[in-house]
């Protein structure tokens, strides 16, 4: 497709060249946790050899979901990314499933730099927005100054996406080259500074620690560090040059998000406070800290290249953060765009305004999001869990999607790239899901709540979809969102309660231990320490009949849900059946004279194929019959005449063969199936029709020429043979009737 092609007319504009692909691909890809997560989910994990193995391992995975990507962007030039591919590929469950998740993770991505201004302006600004009413969410404090600040961010970064397309792509070119310069010169500089003294970043592992754990629990959370750099699926419809070209650009995308990430895990490792004996005590503490020793990436660039370094990382923090509220918001944006096209959302987010955006999608991302900002930060690692898990499941079913076409189309290398992505999704999935199953990591314990509650709202809202998705009864024609929402639901529950129940377990024991350390004397502990126990252990049961009881309300309710959405869906079937019988019955029906029709005796003709064929059939008889003089009716009376013709030809076929369908098949014609009572009278009925036919013709009544033909199992082969010999009868008699 070339460039002189894409013009999309009413639609969304082609604006978008290969440096603002690559500039929201990558800036989308960093964001806010480069700063944060590298430390506590990345470098206290892994150490930071473990950490740049496993991140090159997830590069090599994004490799192969970028050539799936690329190939469905060539099939599918549209809006809506995974959801239009999937949706295409499978169906409308499926596209719901991934439109699900896939609207999960770029708004927690959104949401998460939105919430992260207010922890980044208390690390340089102290106490600046920390005035007016607060309140604490989950042991984190939340003032209103702080509501303000991410209120504020994400009205100006959703109204800066309604602008000028050229201004808006501009900054995020601008700012994504700031940030890419800054973060490898900063690297570049402090190890310049090292003089090849690398003994700062021991342990270049985490110890005590299985290393291949260490790389592989890398490996599986690598999707949330890439996850955006596929954004740029929600845009195609905007590329100005040939799609072909996307792979290259996906390519450079990772390969600069890769080493990007490299460069921060090593800068932070570089340099650790003197009270530290290692960066690795320093980076577990670090959740205690304030200031410019909070963020480990800051306080190394102040420590190795000076202010200089700090001020670079301000200008690198501002742009990423930046470049991803508005590649996010792009995208989400599409995404209602690609879903209200479907009618799966209501229209009016499809509707563009001068500046060829969805406005109305803008709005209400504002409207949903301005809430967030009253939870603030709850916990960093439930971000990073979100977006990984929807991550992986979204690029699987990418990947299936790929493989499914190429296949079909014998593309061999998408084939191959397509089950490979599919089965190492599936694998993330596993190892994040059943931590314990291939290795000891798992996801934080809210996100596994977090998620039971996302899969009962998706089971929620796709019975609101089948409830209105009467006319085009797209949605709901497989199990697979049952299955899979029920699943999530019942596994998550399951491994939140799991753990909810080794956390207190684990205090519990803390507690018993302290309290008998406490204790004076021997007699004192005698005394008290049962009762103490028997109070802790009454209370961990508190604990988990609690936490079990509120998995059971999650799933009772998805249960009785998932009942009364498929109560819905036989209904619509039951309806639906009815009205094909309708249709059916109307298509078999002959509106002129009542009788069967041309399509109804198709089909009965195909069934008599068939016995006769089978030898499952002894003994029927076919007439044909045929009006005489309708042609001059019709010329000389016209044709309301000649219908009145036909209706008395009919009314006199059916009073002779009562107990036989009759079909007009033609114009004048019609088809009579002798079988039972009638084929016993056939020879009777017959000379009666014949009577009748040649008294009709003295008084000028309706004339029927009628030809007879008996099925002989020993020497017809099939029914045709039956009906020709009976048209050649009707002929000769129609002949008969002609010459008098």
């Amino acid at each position: 497709m070339d460039a002189s092609e894409n013009k999309s007319g009413n639609g969304l504009d082609r604006y978008l060249s290969p440096l603002a692909i690559w500039a929201i691909s990558v800036g989308t890809a960093i964001g806010w946790g480069s700063f944060v997560v590298t430390g506590n989910s990345y470098l206290s994990s892994a150490g930071p050899l473990g950490s740049v193995l496993g991140i090159l391992i997830g590069a090599a995975v994004m490799v192969v979901v970028a050539r799936n990507y690329h190939y469905m962007m060539e099939i599918f030039p549209d809006s809506g990314g995974a959801y239009t591919y999937t949706r295409t590929t499978f169906g409308f469950d499926y596209g719901f499933l991934t439109a699900w998740f896939l609207g999960l993770t770029y708004v927690s991505i959104f949401w998460a730099n939105v919430t992260s201004l207010p922890i980044f302006a208390g690390y340089f600004l102290g106490d600046l927005f920390r005035f007016g009413f607060h309140y604490s969410v989950f042991g984190y404090e939340i003032y209103f100054g702080e509501i303000l600040l991410s209120m504020a961010a994400i009205v100006i970064s959703v109204l800066f996406c309604t602008l000028t397309k050229k201004l808006k792509i501009l900054v995020v070119i601008v700012l994504s080259l700031v940030f890419s310069v800054g973060i490898t010169v900063c690297f570049v500089l402090a190890f310049i500074r090292l003089g090849g003294n690398y003994e700062v970043m021991k342990p270049v592992f985490i110890p005590g620690g299985n290393i291949a754990f260490q790389i592989a629990h890398i490996a599986c959370i690598s999707p949330w560090a890439f996850i955006g750099f596929e954004n740029i699926s929600n845009l195609t419809e905007e590329i100005n040059f040939p799609v072909k070209k996307v792979f290259r650009i996906l390519l450079i995308s990772i390969l600069t998000v890769t080493l990007l990430y490299i460069f921060l895990f090593l800068l932070s490792v570089s340099a650790f406070p003197p009270e530290y004996d290692s960066w690795l005590s320093y980076i577990r503490d670090t959740g205690s800290l304030s200031g410019l020793k909070g963020l480990p990436a800051f306080y190394a660039a102040n420590r190795n290249i000076g202010p200089a370094g700090e001020i670079v990382l301000l200008f690198v923090l501002f742009s990423v953060v930046i470049t991803s509220l508005i590649g996010n918001t792009l995208a989400l944006s599409r995404l209602m765009y690609a879903l209200s096209k479907d009618q799966v959302m209501p229209e009016k987010y499809s509707r563009l305004n001068r500046q060829k955006s969805p406005v109305d999608a803008f709005r209400l991302i504002v409207i949903v999001s301005l809430i967030i900002p009253f939870f603030g930060r709850t916990a960093v690692g439930w971000i990073v869990d979100v977006t990984t898990l929807g991550a992986t499941i979204i690029y699987g079913f990418v990947s299936g999607s790929a493989f499914i076409k190429a296949r079909k189309e014998g593309r061999v290398v998408e084939t191959v790239t397509g089950l490979l992505g599919v089965i190492v999704m599936i694998v993330f999935v596993v190892m994040l899901l059943l931590p314990n199953f291939l290795y000891t990591g798992a996801m934080a314990t809210e996100s596994y709540f977090l998620f039971a509650v996302w899969a009962v709202i998706g089971i929620i809202f796709f019975r609101h979809i089948l409830l209105h998705d009467h006319k085009d009864r797209r949605f709901g024609k497989t199990g697979i969102v049952w299955v899979v929402l029920l699943m999530l639901i019942l596994m998550t529950s399951l491994e939140w309660v799991k753990q909810i129940s080794a956390i207190y377990t684990r205090t519990s024991m803390e507690n018993i231990i302290s309290h008998y350390r406490l204790e004076s004397t021997e007699e004192e502990q005698d005394q008290t320490t049962d009762d103490f126990v028997r109070a802790e252990m009454e209370k961990l049961g508190l604990i988990n009949n609690y936490s079990i009881g509120v998995t059971l309300i999650l799933f009772t309710f998805a249960v009785w849900i998932i009942l009364s959405n498929q109560s819905i869906m036989v209904k619509r079937e039951t309806e639906h059946e009815r009205e094909l019988n309708e249709a059916r019955a109307a298509a078999y029906t002959d509106p002129l004279t009542g009788v069967k029709s041309k399509a109804a005796y198709a089909a009965r003709e195909s069934q008599f194929e068939n016995l006769v064929n089978s030898r499952d059939i002894e003994e029927f008889a076919v007439v044909v019959c045929d009006i005489n003089g309708l042609k001059q009716v019709n010329d000389s009376m016209g044709h309301k005449e000649g219908d009145e013709l036909i209706k008395s030809a009919c009314r006199m076929i059916c009073g002779l063969f009562k107990h036989s369908p009759v079909f007009r098949v033609g114009g004048d014609e019609f088809v009579v199936l002798l079988t039972g009572q009638d084929y016993e009278r056939r020879l009777e009925i017959m000379e009666d029709l014949n009577r009748r036919v040649e008294y009709n013709k003295m008084n000028c009544q309706v004339v029927i020429a009628a030809g007879l033909s008996e099925y002989v199992p020993e020497t017809d082969k099939t029914y045709r043979e039956v009906f020709e010999r009976a048209d050649a009868l009707m002929y000769v008699r129609k002949n008969e009737l002609k010459n008098g």
